[in-house]
């Protein structure tokens, strides 16, 4: 497939972004942290963020993985991860003595507020609630976050699953997950 710039993928790409951000405001909102879906990705109208989704954008997936699979990495990546606090990649330093800290709460639940909405964009009406889980069984593994953080997502994912998107996408299940798998060693985790 040929990647290029088009009237058709820039309304289209500005489409999508505008969707995945309604979606993840909305579930921001149920989480009980509303400015943080207001201003969530913001950066993806950057021109670095934004002509790059524009020239490998797809209805099927991100421009992203698009453009990484094209050419090896993509710069529109490392803008927003560099930028966007709800992003484990943002919080990894391998210099650093704890190269995988526990994010803060806003952080971590606009990230599954971010993560939902991401499966249910580009899912469509083929988005289930086991979609996260399956999903995140596929990288769980190769994702630098601290032991807990993993155990954490594996967690919530797996209640998503369950339970569904009402039970799970609230301030009160999500402030008490997080703070059960903060500071706990490992060995007192349960995992469902």
């Amino acid at each position: 497939m040929e990647y290029r710039y088009t009237l058709k993928n820039f309304w289209g790409h500005l489409r999508v972004v505008n969707q995945h951000r309604f979606k993840v405001f909305c579930l921001c909102c149920k989480a009980g942290i509303p400015f943080r879906g207001l201003v969530h990705d913001l950066s993806k109208y950057s021109l670095e963020e934004f002509l790059e989704g524009v020239k490998y954008f797809s209805e099927e997936k991100s421009p992203i993985s698009n453009c990484k699979r094209v050419n090896g990495y993509s710069k529109a990546w490392l803008h927003h991860k560099g930028r966007n606090k709800h992003h484990y990649e943002y919080w990894y330093d391998y210099t650093a003595p704890d190269k995988t800290p526990f994010m803060p709460y806003k952080y971590f639940a606009e990230m599954i507020c971010d993560n939902v909405a991401a499966g249910m964009t580009y899912q469509k009406e083929k988005w289930t609630k086991e979609y996260q889980l399956t999903y995140w069984n596929r990288v769980r593994d190769k994702v630098e976050v601290s032991s807990n953080m993993r155990d954490l997502l594996t967690r919530v994912y797996t209640d998503l699953s369950v339970l569904g998107v009402d039970k799970i996408i609230n301030k009160d299940y999500l402030q008490k997950v997080y703070e059960e798998y903060k500071n706990k060693p490992k060995e007192e985790i349960e995992i469902l």
